[in-house]
C-alpha cells in the first residue's frame, strides 16, 4: 500500500511540476518484430507506407528543431553584439557590426541603435526586403517600446527567413536583424537523401547503374524504399586485385586494347576506367588473368537520420552539465547515454584522434576551433577537406564540438581531436576506392578511431582490405548501419572488424528508419541530434549517421580512460557495458544494447578490458541519469513508473 501511495504522489507531482502529459502509448524498449518480406526482397506495401510516413515526420521534426536552433543561435549572436556596446567606442561600432555580419552570414540585415545613432549592415535582396517589410516594422516598433520581438518564419524565393529584435539597456535602443534561415531547406534536402525518402539522385560525375547487392542483376530504383534493396556502381569502371603489380608493358597494352585508364592504383589493386567497354565486359576480359578478385566500383552514401535530479540516481556521482547555449534544450542525446556522469572519469585526451571519413568538415567553424588536426581530400587532393554537403561537419560536432564555451552545442569529448578525411563529394556520395583510400590515409597519419557514417549493401573486397589494414594496426572502426529499416547487412558496418551501430529515439526504441540485424553491435541516439553545420551554424539531423559518431566519441573516452586497451578490447568494453534493451541479451534491434558512457569509462578505468564490469559499475547503472537535459525528465518519470508497476504484485 505504501508503494502505491508513493507512486501516486510521484506521478501527480511530476505532472504539476512540468505541465506535460506523461500518459503515452505503451512503448517498451523494443521495436515491433519486422514484417515479413515480400518475394522481391522488400517489405509489404503497408509497411513501406508506414515507414515513408515516419521518415517524412522525422524530416519535419528535424526542420522544426533546426529553425529553433537557428533562432537561439542568432539571438545569442545579437546579445553578444549588445554586450560589447560599453566596451566599443562609437567610432568603432560600425566596424564591429560589419565583423559580426561577416562571421555570421545568415544575419543578412542588421541595425543597431545605440547612443543616438543607428548602425546598419544590409545585404538583403530587394524581394526579400519586401516580404520582410511588415515584420521589420513590428521589430522597430518593439524596440521603441523596449520590447523584444520574433516574427513567424516566412518564405521568400522558396527559403525560410525570420526577424528578431532585442532591446538594449536604454529605452528605444537595441539591435534587430533579418535572418536568412535557408538552413531549414538545406536540412530538408539533405535528409530526403540521408533517410532514403527519395531514390539516389543521378547527378555528379558518376555514370551509375543499380543492381541487387552482391550480384550484377539489374534493378530499378524508383522510390526511396527501393534504396534498401539496391547498390550502385560506375558502369565503366572495375576494381581488380592482381597477384602481382602490372608492368609498364602490360599497362600500355591494356590502354591500347581496351582504351583503359588507371584511375587509381595501390599495390596490386587497380581501379580501371574504360572509354570503350562496360563493367561486365571488363570483368570478362580480366577473368583470364586469374586475379585475386574483381568487383564493381561501388558508391557509398551517407547514413544519416539546466539539469535536475533524475529518478533512481544514487547521488554518488554528480553530473557535469555544460553551459553551451543549445545544450539544455536540445541535446537530449548526451544525458540519455550518461555522458555527463562519465565526464567525471574522463573528458578525453588531446592526443587521441578520431578520423571522420565523410564529406569533409567546415575547417573554421567556431565550435570546432582547436579540435581539428590536418586531414585530406581524397575526392580532390588539390583542395582542403572542406565540407560542401553538411554531413561531415554535423558528425564531427557530435564527437568533438567545444564543450563549456558558452556557444552552440557540446560534443561528447572535451579534448579529442578530429581528422577530416573527405571521401564523399558534393552529392554526398563516394566510391569504394575513395572510402578505402581514406581509411588507409587516416591509419597512416595517426588516427586512433575511424568513424564511417556511410554505407552500401555490396560487400566490396577492396574496402574490406582497407578495413582490415586499419584494424590490424590497432585502429578502432565504427560505421552506421543505414536508414532503410531493413535487416540486409550494410557495409562497412557488417564487416567483423567494424562496430555496427543502429539508431534509437528519445523513448529508447529503435528508430523506425534504422537498419537492424544480427550484425548490429550496439545502438546510440540518432533522432533530431543537434550539432554543428556549415556556415558556422547548427542543425538537427536524424539517421544512423548521427548514431555512429556517439560510439566513436565513446571509444575515444574509453581509450583516454585506459590507453593500454587494444581496439578489440575497447569494443568489448562498449558492448558489455551497454544497457540491454529489447529482448534479453544480444538482439537484432539494439545489438548488445544502447551505449552507456558512464559505465564504459568506469569499466575501462578499472582495468576491465571487455570481461564485464565490476560490481560497483554494474550497481551504478541504475543511477545513470544524473543531472541533465530537461527534455528527458518526463521520459525518466515514465520509465520509473513502468519499473514500479513491473515490480508490483
Amino acid at each position: 500500500m505504501r508503494r502505491k501511495t508513493w507512486f501516486g504522489l510521484l506521478f501527480v507531482a511530476a505532472v504539476f511540476l512540468l505541465a506535460v502529459p506523461l500518459i503515452v502509448p505503451p512503448s517498451g524498449p523494443g521495436a515491433p518484430a519486422p514484417a515479413p518480406r515480400t518475394e522481391g526482397g522488400g517489405f509489404s506495401p503497408a509497411r513501406q507506407t508506414r515507414e515513408a510516413s515516419f521518415k517524412q515526420s522525422a524530416i519535419e521534426r528535424d526542420k522544426a528543431a533546426t529553425e529553433r536552433l537557428s533562432r537561439m543561435d542568432s539571438e545569442r549572436d545579437l546579445r553578444l553584439l549588445l554586450s560589447a556596446e560599453g566596451k566599443t567606442p562609437a567610432g568603432k561600432r560600425q566596424a564591429l557590426l560589419q565583423q559580426t555580419v561577416r562571421k555570421h552570414s545568415h544575419l543578412i540585415s542588421v541595425w543597431w541603435k545605440t547612443g543616438g545613432q543607428t548602425y546598419k549592415a544590409d545585404s538583403a535582396p530587394a524581394g526579400l526586403k519586401r516580404s520582410a517589410a511588415p515584420y521589420l516594422r513590428k521589430a522597430n516598433a518593439a524596440l521603441a517600446r523596449g520590447k523584444s520581438y520574433q516574427s513567424p518564419a516566412f518564405t521568400s524565393g522558396g527559403e525560410s527567413n525570420f526577424v528578431l529584435a532585442i532591446p538594449g539597456a536604454k529605452h528605444g535602443e537595441g539591435v534587430a536583424a533579418l535572418v536568412h534561415s535557408d538552413i531549414v531547406q538545406e536540412v530538408e534536402r539533405h535528409q530526403k537523401k540521408n533517410l532514403r525518402v527519395v531514390p539516389y539522385p543521378a547527378e555528379g560525375r558518376y555514370r551509375l547503374e543499380s543492381v541487387i547487392p552482391n550480384s550484377n542483376r539489374d534493378t530499378t530504383v524508383r522510390s526511396g524504399e527501393d534504396n534498401g534493396n539496391a547498390s550502385h556502381y560506375a558502369v565503366d569502371e572495375l576494381v581488380v586485385k592482381f597477384r602481382q603489380p602490372l608492368t609498364g608493358k602490360q599497362l600500355l597494352q591494356l590502354r591500347k586494347q581496351l582504351q583503359i585508364t588507371v584511375v587509381r592504383h595501390r599495390g596490386t589493386t587497380y581501379l580501371f576506367r574504360s572509354g570503350k567497354y562496360d563493367m561486365a565486359q571488363l570483368k570478362a576480359f580480366f577473368s583470364k588473368w586469374n586475379p585475386v578478385y574483381m568487383e564493381p566500383h561501388y558508391l557509398y552514401l551517407t547514413n544519416e537520420a539546466p539539469g535536475i535530479d533524475g529518478f533512481g540516481d544514487n547521488g554518488d556521482t554528480p553530473a557535469i552539465v555544460p553551459n553551451d547555449t543549445l545544450y539544455g534544450r536540445y541535446q537530449w542525446n548526451l544525458p540519455e547515454i550518461a555522458t555527463e556522469k562519465g565526464w567525471n572519469v574522463t573528458r578525453g585526451k588531446n592526443e587521441i584522434i578520431v578520423a571522420v571519413v565523410d564529406t569533409g568538415v567546415q575547417l573554421d567553424h567556431p565550435d570546432l576551433q582547436g579540435r581539428l588536426v590536418p586531414g585530406t581530400n581524397i575526392v580532390d587532393p588539390s583542395k582542403p577537406p572542406e565540407d560542401d554537403v553538411g554531413h561531415g561537419t554535423h558528425v564531427a560536432g557530435i564527437i568533438a564540438a567545444q564543450v563549456n564555451n558558452n556557444e552552440g552545442v557540446a560534443g561528447m569529448t572535451w579534448y579529442t581531436k578530429i581528422m577530416p578525411v573527405k571521401v564523399l563529394d558534393s552529392t554526398g556520395a563516394g566510391t569504394t576506392y575513395s572510402v578505402a583510400e581514406g581509411i588507409i590515409w587516416a591509419t597512416d597519419h595517426g588516427a586512433n578511431i575511424i568513424n564511417m557514417s556511410l554505407g552500401n549493401y555490396a560487400d566490396a573486397q577492396f574496402l574490406h582490405d582497407a578495413v582490415k589494414y586499419a584494424h590490424d594496426r590497432g585502429v578502432a572502426l565504427v560505421a552506421a548501419s543505414g536508414n532503410d529499416n531493413t535487416d540486409r547487412p550494410g557495409y562497412p558496418a557488417a564487416y567483423p572488424e567494424v562496430i555496427a551501430v543502429s539508431a534509437t529515439d528519445p523513448d529508447e526504441t529503435r528508430a523506425e528508419y534504422s537498419n537492424f540485424g544480427d550484425y548490429i553491435d550496439v545502438a546510440a541516439p540518432g533522432s533530431s541530434i543537434a550539432s554543428t553545420y556549415p556556415g558556422s551554424r547548427y542543425a538537427a539531423l536524424s539517421g544512423t549517421s548521427m548514431a555512429s559518431p556517439h560510439v566513436a566519441g565513446l571509444l575515444s573516452l574509453v581509450k583516454a580512460a585506459n590507453p593500454s586497451l587494444t581496439n578489440d578490447q575497447m569494443a568489448d568494453v562498449i558492448r558489455k557495458t551497454a544497457r540491454d534493451f529489447g529482448a534479453a541479451g544480444k538482439d537484432a534491434d539494439y545489438g548488445y544494447g544502447q551505449i552507456d558512457v558512464d559505465a564504459a569509462v568506469k569499466a575501462a578505468s578499472a582495468g576491465t578490458s571487455g570481461g564485464g564490469t565490476s560490481a560497483g559499475v554494474r550497481a551504478d547503472l541504475s543511477g545513470r541519469e544524473g543531472l541533465g537535459s530537461l527534455q528527458l525528465f518526463p521520459e525518466r518519470v515514465r520509465r520509473e513508473v513502468r519499473r514500479i508497476l513491473d515490480k508490483s504484485p
